[in-house]
């Protein structure tokens, strides 16, 4: 597994090996033991989620204040534009965002730390978007961070889409309103 560091050092692209031949591919989704040797993390996953959004779909952007959850996330079938921006007040970096392009071409994963707001938008026809958690789902602790904030200022490659967004997200708060990590 190969291991890359984001503008943002927590945020990790991982691009698993990949066996290919006439027949298709194998690779090894996940493997505690590989993902602690190129990380470098030593995390337990509680939960998988797996989520299927059409064209234009926009999820996000998301954190839970208390149970914080790290997520290491995958695109099986289609592609996403993946972001991930810093929620930690006392970080350098704190309302700084970093997107990477997540697909069934590319196999990549991408580690979204504790203390980061998550969310991305759907780029193919459809797309099946999966997720372990390092901690449950705690509604009445989640956040949303509004994904058009002017203040992170995230490029989403919407290319004149308008995305289709829940009514939670439509609801998002702008950076400075927003309930955040010390």
């Amino acid at each position: 597994m190969k291991v890359a560091a984001t503008a943002l050092s927590e945020v990790l692209i991982l691009e698993p090996k990949v066996f290919g031949d006439s027949r298709g591919f194998f690779m090894e989704s996940f493997n505690a033991n590989t993902f602690r040797e190129a990380t470098g993390l030593d995390v337990q996953f509680v939960q998988d989620n797996h989520s299927r959004s059409s064209r234009g779909v926009l999820r996000g952007l998301h954190y839970q204040l208390q149970q914080p959850q790290g997520k290491l996330v995958r695109v099986p079938r289609g592609c996403v534009f993946d972001v991930a921006v810093d929620m930690r007040k006392s970080s350098q970096n704190f309302g700084k965002w970093v997107g990477v392009e997540l697909s069934e071409d590319n196999h990549r994963q991408l580690w979204v730390p504790a203390g980061f707001a998550h969310g991305f938008v759907v780029l193919s026809e459809s797309a099946d978007f999966l997720y372990k958690t390092t901690d449950y789902y705690a509604p009445t602790h989640e956040r949303c961070l509004k994904w058009d904030d002017p203040t992170v200022a995230v490029e989403w490659p919407l290319h004149g889409i308008n995305p289709l967004l829940s009514a939670k997200d439509q609801q998002g708060l702008a950076l400075a309103d927003c309930d955040s990590f010390a």
